[in-house]
């Protein structure tokens, strides 16, 4: 009996380590190998696919060399030096190209029609599979699919309608004199001043966040924007390590800090918003800021369907308040700060409009509507410089777009900033800084293509839900600073604009600032 016993064991280990091991071939060899020879028959080209990291050891060491130095020479000409792998394997193989990241293909698309229908389509299409760094640090909507994301959005969307957006202007204005007299108090002494800017803005647009987001508690929240920048540089860290199995459970220094921060921001998002329901049920507290307007809609959902959002998937969504609000209005800033010292001209057209529109009045959220040109100079920046430089989709099953039957593991590579610099698109002048172009709004500049190509904000039922936000905070930042200083290229500014999630200057953004009489 104990004999027979003990075969059965062996025979089970045996059947369990031949599935386990043929589940391991078929995913780090068959399953690739048979996706190669799919995309290489429709076309499309890259390296062979190699055991088992694929393309990343590549892309980790050209990755590495470009965050190294800054650009040769001032250009908006960007894309070899902010997506130096994608802007290689492109120029190398063409546009229907591909890479390999470990056993998973992405393949690039690049055709407008065919990156409207993917995003016109979100269920076939879907936002790559659980990833639990990516979704640690980001979390909340951008992460959630189906049924789920359309319950989210359905509870998210009263924070950023237009009332909402329009009541949180006098914080904004507040968050941004702050600054401004920071810099006016710097100046005094001189008359002028060499300044990095990227500092005092990043400051600003965490601080905006953090008084939007969360009201009275901003200064916590401050805290949680300082671990999040934090975390945005560890993911660079450990970048190759993403792609091992079990990669989170490896005892790096990175990969300890990355987890210490995660329960963090955890704690302190679970105060603010404890906080913030006990004064809402005391009747101390308004739901004037995204989070009590968050929690007010969840309300209402739980009355009417019974099921909201749960305490975790609130910290997931005020999380993602931070990392897309923080930086998309950070950066979008200092762009446009860099653009209009290179190009004086357009400063000095905003300025004039401002002073036209403006005069001595208090800034209002209707006088900021009229702003055309500052409007026309922000898409041109968005247009150069966006905040999201890479789209990323995946295939769950066999799926139809246009000509192709895409089979199921396949990603989709959107690369924004590929469009958003193609001479087709936007014409001859497509690497230079012409907020011209889109005098006649943004459907009109793209050569008869509508506004398909512009994508900074995506496009299609996943637009992001915060752009309206994001470019009202901007269009107050500029006005203000450009009522209040001229400004232009320091001899040491250095241009690098380097993807870490978002595309900050890695080097900063150092200017000459001098306070307008």
């Amino acid at each position: 009996m104990e004999t027979l016993m003990g075969k059965v064991f062996i025979t089970f280990v045996v059947v369990v380590m031949v599935r386990w091991g043929w589940k391991l071939l078929n995913w780090v060899w068959l399953k690739p190998k048979k996706l190669e020879k799919w995309l290489r028959n429709e076309g499309y080209k890259g390296n062979s696919y190699k055991l088992p990291l694929g393309d990343m050891l590549e892309v980790a060491t050209i990755l590495k060399e470009g965050r190294s130095k800054p650009m040769m020479t001032f250009t908006h000409d960007i894309t070899s030096y902010a997506l130096p792998f994608d802007h290689h394997i492109i120029s190398k193989y063409g546009e229907k190209s591909f890479v390999w990241f470990g056993p998973h293909p992405r393949m690039y698309i690049m055709d407008p029609e065919l990156i409207k229908e993917i995003l016109l389509r979100p269920n076939d299409f879907q936002k790559p599979r659980l990833e639990p760094i990516r979704d640690s640090l980001v979390g909340g909507l951008p992460v959630t699919e189906g049924q789920k994301w359309i319950k989210h959005r359905r509870i998210i969307n009263p924070a950023f309608n237009y009332q909402n957006v329009k009541n949180m202007f006098s914080a904004i204005i507040s968050g941004c004199n702050d600054m401004i007299h920071k810099w006016e108090h710097l100046i005094d002494q001189s008359g002028s001043i060499e300044l990095d800017v990227r500092p005092y803005i990043d400051s600003l647009a965490g601080e905006l966040i953090s008084r939007t987001a969360f009201g009275s508690s901003y200064e916590d929240g401050k805290k949680i924007f300082e671990i999040q920048k934090e975390q945005l540089d560890l993911v660079f860290q450990m970048f190759v390590m993403l792609l091992i199995p079990g990669r989170r459970f490896i005892p790096t220094r990175a990969n300890n800090k990355f987890k210490k921060n995660v329960s963090e921001i955890r704690s302190l998002l679970m105060k603010i918003i404890n906080n913030k329901k006990s004064a809402i049920t005391k009747g101390e507290g308004k739901c004037d800021d995204l989070l009590g307007i968050l929690l007010e809609s969840n309300s209402k959902e739980i009355e009417e369907s019974g099921v909201g959002l749960s305490m975790e998937e609130v910290i997931d969504e005020c999380k993602f308040f931070y990392i897309a609000g923080s930086e998309t209005t950070s950066n979008l800033i200092i762009w446009t700060m860099v653009c209009l010292s290179l190009h004086p001209e357009w400063q000095l057209r905003a300025r004039e409009e401002i002073i036209q529109v403006i005069g001595d009045k208090e800034l209002d959220y209707e006088g900021l509507k009229n702003l055309k040109i500052l409007t026309m100079i922000l898409n041109e920046v968005l247009r150069l410089y966006p905040p999201v430089v890479m789209l990323t989709r995946e295939t769950h099953k066999e799926t139809k777009l246009g000509n192709m039957m895409i089979p199921p593991g396949v990603m989709l590579s959107l690369p924004t900033m590929h469009v958003h610099h193609d001479p087709q698109i936007w014409g001859d002048d497509v690497k230079e800084f012409n907020p011209e172009r889109f005098s006649q709004g943004i459907i009109n500049a793209t050569n008869g293509k509508g506004s398909t190509p512009f994508l900074p904000f995506s496009s299609g039922p996943r637009v992001c839900v915060g752009q309206n936000l994001a470019m009202t905070e901007a269009k107050i930042a500029m006005t203000m600073i450009l009522q209040r200083f001229s400004f232009e290229l320091s001899p040491s500014y250095k241009h690098s604009p380097f993807v870490v999630i978002t595309l900050p200057p890695q080097f900063g953004a150092h200017l000459i600032l001098r306070k307008i009489s």
